[in-house]
């Protein structure tokens, strides 16, 4: 992969677990019902889908298993649409696909390029 993919990549998985830490041990939905960490979550999940769009379908190619069409997608629907954003939507990425992201990107990324974005 070339280093502009893997430092995307790298935003991805930075993203993805900033996420995650910010559910702490506790559950998405209880997250959610604090605006300051609904922000946060929203605002990662774009990061996520900004990054994923910007990675070379050669990349894309060498990991198949990551839903880059949903993760575009879903981007686009909370920069776009960001009146109608749905709870339920933003809990179930945060409870079951992310991660699974971190999961199918942490082999592939090298640590150097996972930092603050």
């Amino acid at each position: 992969m070339n280093e502009r993919d893997l430092v995307r990549l790298g935003h991805m998985l930075h993203a993805a677990r900033e996420a995650t830490r910010l559910i702490g041990s506790g559950t998405p939905d209880a997250a959610l019902g604090d605006p300051a960490r609904r922000h946060g979550l929203i605002y990662l999940i774009q990061v996520i889908g900004e990054a994923g769009s910007n990675v070379s379908d050669e990349s894309r190619n060498r990991l198949p298993a990551v839903a880059w069409t949903a993760i575009v997608g879903m981007r686009h629907r909370l920069v776009h649409g960001y009146f109608q954003i749905r709870d339920d939507v933003l809990a179930e990425t945060v409870r079951h696909d992310l991660p699974e992201l971190i999961a199918i990107l942490e082999p592939h990324v090298p640590e150097e390029y996972i930092g603050p974005l």
